[in-house]
């Protein structure tokens, strides 16, 4: 990526040393804005990090599948190297043998976005914490991730007026719609009620026998669970967000009357035999791709999950776009807070990127970094910053952050969860491939694979489109 001639202007100021501030503040300086980029470490420490490097992996080593064709993730490596990413080049430059993942050399890795950011003459490093961006910082982006300090983290919720939601986050999976089997589920609410916005039929409904939520009740009840970290173990469940195993412990009926009640609802499939128990699924994205798992927070291992979840009836089949989870996580409510170029809503003057601002993962918090620096630039340099098309893997995970989430009533007061880039997010194809290069009909996975494929082609060439012109206009 060549850089642009630096410009004349007060320095963009980066919080947060991480993927996505490293990439933020790398961004702005290809693009000849100056940038100071603050990190604490290794001054002020936290409970995970090693070392005061910048872009530390504090867990896995891989950056998951690297397949551009037909991975969402693989496609977003494959859209960031085309953004010159500093991120995806340090992963290029230390990948280590992991099949078609992308893994990498940890100390290799963040000691060359360290070396390259050091050398980099638009960036200058300040080596301290940031309790509170002074009110003279007219350009800031904040990308201080889950750990952010308790001092910043109290200074965005005065200023938000929402909480940071810094606590144990239960998260309830997410499944794609086309997975569930609909011979078995059903379209329903409750009483047939009819909420804002709603049809009577907003939930889809997996019913359960006797036999088959006694059998559930045990597998939770048996199933591995996550370990906390030394630092998580003060720090407790949040009210309304209970984890299903911590409810299923309180009695074997518990949830029978909780997240898996029954009643109100009438099995069309078999009218006559009401289902004893019902696993109901929300419409969690505004493509109606996604249902999430009504009241399923869980702290079950991964592969428990998988395993368990899918005994139940209609979701045998299920693709989990997300897993359940429980971690303590600081994260805004972006879609509220957030304009359609991650500024604070509140204050114009602040970004946010990365992890903070609701997604999950190495490469997307680089990402949100990524397009917070190219917005940022782009004000600076006196031009109009645009958005990504929703087609492409930044654009669909810009579009979740900033607006894709559906808030309803029942969902709690904090429904907005992180996730991880995933096909669910994207526009649906106009025309689905339906027969292969011979013309034969595509069936099955061959056909699931073909889609796959066209979304990502789509996505590429939209891309190409915007670096080519499409992302700035000359400011009005």
């Amino acid at each position: 990526m060549q850089s642009l001639r630096p410009i004349q202007a007060q320095p963009v100021h980066v919080v947060g040393g991480g993927l996505a501030g490293s990439e933020a503040a790398w961004q702005l300086a290809r693009r000849g804005v100056p940038v100071v980029l603050h990190e604490m470490r290794p001054v002020h420490t936290t409970p995970v990090h090693k070392t005061g490097n910048f872009g530390e992996l504090v867990c896995s080593n891989s950056f998951r599948s690297d397949d551009a064709e037909s991975s969402a993730i693989g496609l977003l490596h494959e859209e960031m190297r085309r953004c010159g990413s500093i991120v995806m080049q340090a992963a290029d430059a230390n990948k280590l043998p992991a099949g078609s993942a992308l893994a990498v050399d940890r100390d290799g890795f963040s000691a060359a976005i360290t070396a390259t950011l050091e050398a980099e003459p638009l960036i200058a490093i300040d080596r301290a914490e940031i309790a509170s961006p002074p009110s003279e910082w007219n350009d800031v982006i904040v990308a201080t991730g889950p750990l952010t300090s308790p001092a910043l983290a109290e200074a965005i919720r005065a200023l938000t007026g929402e909480d940071a939601l810094s606590f144990f986050d239960a998260i309830a999976p997410i499944v794609h719609r086309d997975s569930i089997d609909f011979g078995i589920a059903w379209f329903q609410s409750r009483y047939d009620k009819t909420g804002p916005g709603g049809s009577g039929a907003d939930y889809i409904n997996c019913p359960l026998t006797r036999e088959q939520y006694e059998a559930f009740v045990d597998a939770l009840l048996a199933g591995e669970k996550t370990a906390f970290h030394d630092f998580e173990l003060a720090t407790p469940y949040f009210d309304g967000c209970l984890p299903i195993e911590v409810m299923a412990e309180r009695g074997r009926e518990t949830l029978r009357h909780g997240p898996m009640k029954p009643f109100g609802l009438t099995n069309p499939h078999q009218p006559e035999r009401k289902p004893y128990a019902v696993v109901q699924l929300r419409q969690d994205n505004k493509l109606g791709s996604l249902f999430n798992m009504v009241g399923f927070q869980t702290k079950l291992r991964h592969g428990e999950q998988t395993r368990i979840f899918r005994n139940i009836p209609g979701l045998e089949k299920a693709e989990f776009v997300r897993l359940g989870g429980l971690h303590r996580n600081t994260f805004i409510n972006s879609p509220k807070l957030l304009d359609a170029t991650l500024r604070l809503k509140a204050s114009p003057r602040l970004r946010f990127a990365g992890q903070i601002t609701g997604c999950e993962g190495y490469v997307e918090s680089a990402a949100v970094g990524l397009l917070a620096g190219r917005f940022a630039a782009a004000e600076r340099r006196g031009e109009r910053p645009f958005p990504p098309p929703p087609t492409t893997a930044h654009g669909a995970l810009l579009a979740h952050i900033t607006g894709g989430h559906i808030e309803t009533i029942d969902a709690g007061p904090h429904s907005f969860q992180p996730m991880n880039i995933n096909f669910g997010l994207f526009p649906p194809l106009r025309q689905v491939p339906a027969r292969d290069a011979d013309g034969k009909p595509l069936r099955g996975q061959a056909k699931a694979i073909a889609k796959k494929r066209a979304l990502c082609a789509r996505a590429l060439n939209d891309l190409q489109a915007w670096l080519a012109g499409a992302m700035y206009a000359a400011a009005e």
